[in-house]
């Protein structure tokens, strides 16, 4: 079943036509519960792997944590989170010769930020004719907060407006417009016109703190912001303009559903990164050999 988020309440370039200029594409991917395939964009989910090429594996000293690996002999497998081709995301930046993006990432907390480590690996399906079929693997004492459950995706192509993006100069020119808006409708521009939640490639990161946008280490350009693994598809206030037609309740409102049918909608894949928080990948469009970096968002 397709997703479908609401269209907006209100008319945002209408009301604030200064952010019309920083408008963004994005691409919610909106993860839910299933069996996917080797050869299907899913999170969680088995990846297309070649056969010959060594499954990774992390080698890093991790800090004492609650998430702290146990004492292993062995170096710890990555566990597969995303897995996009292009015919279902076009949008994203493939690089020529590639049709095929993959995220794994290391299930215990590393020193930066003190969530799990992701890696990328731009790859072009054709040549992963001889792919692995085994399960994904699930490191022994990872906590499953950090170990994504197998999900289907339903891409679905919104727009978004800068929040804590937005320029200073734009901020101080709306601010008080904002806020006699939010009086007058109910309709926050923060929680409900801006950006989109949720796992998403493109537009704007979700931040909960203050931006942070890497420096490629290479040439020196920005990063531009490539994907976020976000721990919710909504929270509380957002839920009113960002919650799915399809998974509306007929009756009430999603607050009021048993525990367990609201998780399953709110957070289809399990994971919980610090206090609601999410994960952003970044990488680098003038460097060929596209360097990435990440940053976490989860206190």
């Amino acid at each position: 079943m397709p997703r479908t988020t609401p269209p907006r309440p209100l008319d945002v370039e209408a009301l604030f036509p200064e952010v019309a200029a920083h408008r963004r594409d994005a691409v919610r991917l909106h993860p839910r519960s299933g069996a996917p395939g080797v050869r299907d964009s899913s999170l969680g989910g088995p990846l297309l792997w070649p056969r010959a090429e060594p499954w990774p594996h992390c080698e890093d000293d991790h800090p004492r944590t609650a998430f702290s690996p146990p004492p292993a002999p062995e170096p710890l497998p990555l566990v597969p989170v995303l897995q996009l081709f292009a015919a279902d995301v076009p949008e994203l930046p493939f690089p020529p010769g590639t049709d095929l993006l993959q995220v794994l990432w290391c299930p215990f907390d590393h020193e930066a930020g003190y969530v799990p480590r992701p890696e990328l690996r731009w790859r072009s399906a054709s040549d992963c004719a001889d792919a692995r079929t085994a399960e994904p693997p699930r490191p022994a004492g990872a906590a499953a907060q950090y170990l994504p459950d197998p999900c289907v995706l339903h891409p679905e192509r919104v727009v978004d407006y800068p929040n804590r993006d937005l320029p200073a100069e734009v901020f101080e020119a709306l601010e008080e417009r904002f806020e006699q808006v939010e009086e007058e409708t109910g309709w926050s521009y923060w929680s409900h016109l801006s950006v989109s939640p949720g796992v998403k490639a493109g537009g704007y990161p979700t931040w909960t703190q203050d931006p942070y946008w890497p420096d490629c280490p290479g040439c020196g350009h920005r990063m531009e912001h490539l994907l976020t693994v976000n721990s919710c598809e909504f929270d509380g206030e957002s839920r009113r303009t960002w919650l799915p037609v399809e998974d509306t309740p007929a009756t009430g409102t999603v607050r009021d559903l048993p525990y367990e049918e609201r998780t399953r909608i709110q957070r289809p894949p399990g994971l919980m990164l610090g206090d609601m928080g999410g994960i952003y990948l970044f990488d680098c469009r003038h460097c060929p050999d596209r360097p990435y970096a990440y940053h976490s968002d989860c206190s």
